[in-house]
């Protein structure tokens, strides 16, 4: 694959493409295959998004009175970054504002993404540095998409998320990729949520309130995959509505405009704000179990 770097460690590798610094491969030490292909179902592996989660009203960015045009899950996923460090087990790619990026979000920052293979486990890291003026609003996201089923001849509805913590609030839905004001009883028994296609036949299941930092995705046999988080305030789940082969499990740092809200960028639900010359790090971790 042009322009990507191939990670080898312990029981693990991974492939990343400078092409919006997306993960495009997770592999044991077999060969086997985690991550989604980018099928006909969906044309990504596991998009970075930044600077916003899900859409903006209107898909308009607010900022001092002016708006400027962003489209879903911002244009980091659709961005060359830049090569800053590759090694064996280990590469860093950044993205800078530029002249395309200040007409959609009018603002200076450094967006960069590590990948760092541990045994069994790659560890992905966000360091969002605002080198403006101003302070900085950003929400950001992750977005793998694992096979669903793993293995093929394990039925979809064998399959579940196993939380650390029960997980008793609400969840939160979507409408064309709004939020909606009003929250639903989680679908999560105690710690379980088993999964089936008309789960997401309402888009995203949404915790905007999650008790842990960790959730094991996997059936009774077979390979299974533990994902944990730093720094992220939100969890969306997701599969295409209809049924496609692939489950996303998304930490987030924000999360889509809800609905009815008409206001500035740094006003909305779930943004961050860095102070100038200072700096936001994110970590996620993706561990396979054999």
């Amino acid at each position: 694959m042009a322009d990507s770097q191939t990670l080898h460690g312990d029981g693990i590798s991974a492939v990343i493409t400078g092409q919006g610094a997306e993960l495009v491969s997770l592999r044991d030490a077999q060969g086997f295959e985690f991550l989604w292909q980018a099928g006909p179902a969906w044309r990504r592996h596991s998009p970075v998004l930044f600077p916003i989660i899900g859409r903006l009203k209107s898909d308009q960015l607010r900022h001092r009175g002016r708006t400027y045009p962003m489209t879903q899950h911002g244009f980091a996923r659709d961005k060359p970054f830049d090569w800053a460090e590759r090694g064996p087990r280990s590469c860093t790619l950044v993205l800078t504002d530029d002249p395309d990026t200040r007409a959609h979000y009018p603002f200076a920052f450094r967006l960069a993404v590590t990948y760092t293979l541990e045994p069994q486990q790659l560890r992905v890291t966000f360091e969002i540095t605002n080198t403006g003026d101003e302070p900085l609003p950003a929400s950001i996201g992750a977005h793998p998409a694992f096979n669903w089923p793993l293995l093929p001849e394990v039925p979809k509805e064998a399959y579940r998320l196993t939380f650390a913590e029960a997980e008793p609030a609400p969840i939160r839905r979507l409408k064309d990729g709004l939020l909606l004001p009003q929250s639903w009883p989680t679908p999560i028994k105690g710690r379980t949520l088993t999964l089936s296609e008309r789960l997401f036949d309402d888009d995203a299941v949404i915790l905007d309130q999650p008790a842990g930092t960790s959730v094991r995705y996997g059936a009774e046999r077979g390979p299974a995959i533990e994902m944990t988080w730093l720094g992220f305030e939100e969890l969306g789940i997701w599969s295409k509505p209809g049924g496609a082969p692939f489950l996303c499990i998304e930490p987030w740092h924000g999360i889509a405009s809800p609905v009815d809200f008409d206001g500035e960028f740094r006003d909305k639900l779930g943004v961050m704000l860095i102070a100038p010359a200072a700096k936001h790090v994110l970590t996620y971790q993706i561990r396979i179990v054999e």
